[in-house]
């Protein structure tokens, strides 16, 4: 076996700048790369993702360094020259897109263009959220995100720092689960503080706008108030599920953060303590003169009262003998019937009996209406009974147009206006009223119709924002005083089966053939 010789060296092996510059880009995009895909897996910038892509910048800026001679030749060539404007300009035209997604999502910005704005937070959780002095931290607890819950939560998010939410899977982390009292996959819970709710979801699978802000509410307010409705004498009820029901109410009011009750006067002696509101919505029957004393005792001490107040009949002669509530604060209460001639009612499904309201007073309680319409269903006048006196402080905040007039009854039979006994329009049907006793202050809204707010009406038009805006006042939460979520329009076309056997008729024959035939005319002009 041959020995190498004396004069034989080592093997040695030498890397050029080049090669040096080539291995450094290699690997410090391979690190750079597989830093990114570990912080798009995990979610967060973790030790090891931060070294991994501290080390790729560094080898990245080696590899420049020392390939610097190389690259400075290359770039002393036309050709090379000519590649570099073209690469300048793609980059350009990169950079500006990355600044403009950036501002899009540091500034976002969404145009609803449906007519109920059903892809837009409505006013009144703006308010709320916008208001919001205590953290909020909304959860859902699920295997993948919803991706719905995320677009909806991203907008209350953009309203206000307080609202935090977070997609937890609760078999990766029990504890969390535990804590918030999550049992079911798909279970939303919003706590704050040491308050916590179960946001229920909704017929989409997902809870609704209006789930969430009342959850919000709920947890937030320092106080559940209560809303009291009177019963015993013919009034709406809260139980009545029913066209003339006031049920609809009842769940929007709980939406709200209220809570509600129904109290008979006569049984408890007086106006319970625990009353925020006190209702009487459309009693048929008279209140005893003792009840009527109950309520203006509570007004007198500072109470808050909404009266709805339905036209007398002439057959039943049905009269709930409020007036003696009313004389303190100013109101008068007519005893007729307002008829609207204008012909706007024709457009809601309504007749003349159902004025149309688009003219609102200067309150907290209409000033998001104006612009809007609200419609009573058989209504009678609610006006200032003098309006020199500077106290209490009344407001008139629904006008009928000018084409209405009032009416003794509906029982007559020919409805024309006799400038004898009627009055001309505008008309006032409600006024809102409030004023100071014994260092508190009482409120007062008085409507002449308690229909607009019927299971049947509430969710027409402005109707409902006027009911529960109305509470919102007498209960001095004028923060939630706004334009309620709205539900989208019906729009489907019904057929009958006459016109759908036509319109199959022409989508199946006439436009194939109109076609068909406007091919065979083009090819016969141009052969």
């Amino acid at each position: 076996m041959a020995k190498p010789t004396g004069n034989a060296k080592p093997f040695e092996m030498k890397w050029t700048r080049q090669q040096l510059a080539e291995i450094a880009l290699s690997i410090g995009a391979a690190l750079l790369i597989a830093s990114y895909i570990r912080y798009t897996i995990q979610g967060e910038m973790l030790r090891l993702t931060e070294i991994l892509l501290i080390a790729g910048g560094v080898l990245l800026l080696a590899s420049i360094v020392l390939g610097f001679p190389n690259i400075r030749d290359y770039f002393s060539k036309r050709s090379s020259q000519l590649g570099t404007n073209t690469s300048i300009l793609t980059l350009g035209v990169v950079a500006i897109l990355v600044v403009v997604n950036y501002l899009g999502q540091e500034h976002h910005k969404r145009f609803d263009v449906t007519s109920e704005k059903l892809y837009t937070l409505s006013d009144q959780t703006k308010k709320i959220v916008q208001g919001l002095k205590k953290d909020v931290t909304i959860i859902r607890f699920g295997k993948t995100p919803d991706q719905g819950l995320d677009d909806l939560m991203a907008e209350y998010k953009n309203l206000s720092p307080h609202i935090k939410f977070q997609n937890v899977d609760p078999q990766e982390k029990p504890e969390i689960a535990k804590e918030y009292g999550a049992t079911h996959m798909g279970d939303i819970v919003a706590a704050s503080g040491d308050r916590k709710e179960h946001i229920e979801p909704g017929m989409a699978g997902q809870p609704s706008e209006q789930d969430i802000t009342s959850t919000i509410m709920k947890i937030t307010r320092d106080k559940v108030k209560m809303v009291c409705f009177v019963t015993g004498h013919g009034e709406k009820s809260l139980a009545d599920n029913e066209g003339a029901g006031y049920s609809a109410v009842d769940q929007g009011l709980k939406r709200e953060g209220f809570n509600t009750n129904s109290v008979n006067l006569v049984s408890s002696g007086s106006v319970p303590s625990d009353c925020d509101v006190l209702v009487i919505a459309g009693p048929t029957k008279a209140l005893f003169p003792q009840e009527t004393e109950m309520v203006s005792k509570y007004l007198d001490d500072g109470g808050k009262a909404l009266i709805e107040e339905d036209p007398i009949s002439e057959k039943s002669q049905q009269n709930p003998n409020l007036e003696s509530i009313y004389q303190p604060w100013n109101i008068n209460v007519g005893t007729n019937v307002i008829v609207d001639v204008s012909g706007v009612g024709r457009y809601l499904g309504t007749g003349p009996a159902a004025p149309v309201v688009i003219d609102f007073g200067d309150s907290p309680i209409t000033k998001n209406l104006k612009g809007g319409m609200t419609f009573f269903p058989l209504a009678r006048t609610v006006s200032i009974a003098d309006k020199n006196k500077t106290e209490p402080l009344d407001t008139e905040l629904l006008k009928t147009s000018a084409r209405s007039f009032t009416i003794p009854n509906l029982d007559q039979k020919e409805v024309k206006f006799d400038p004898k006994t009627d009055t001309a329009g505008p008309l006032s049907l409600g006024v809102a009223a409030n004023r100071a006793s014994v260092g508190k202050e009482g409120r007062l809204v008085v409507i002449g119709n308690s229909n607009f707010a019927a299971n049947q009406f509430v969710g027409s038009q402005e109707n409902g924002d006027l009911f529960f805006n109305t509470i919102d006042w007498l209960a001095q939460d004028e923060n939630l005083i706004s334009i309620r979520p709205k539900s989208p329009t019906n729009r489907r076309v019904t057929l009958t089966e006459s016109q759908w056997s036509m319109l199959r008729w022409f989508d199946l024959f006439f436009l194939p053939g109109l076609v068909i035939f406007a091919g065979v005319y083009i090819w016969w002009k141009r052969r």
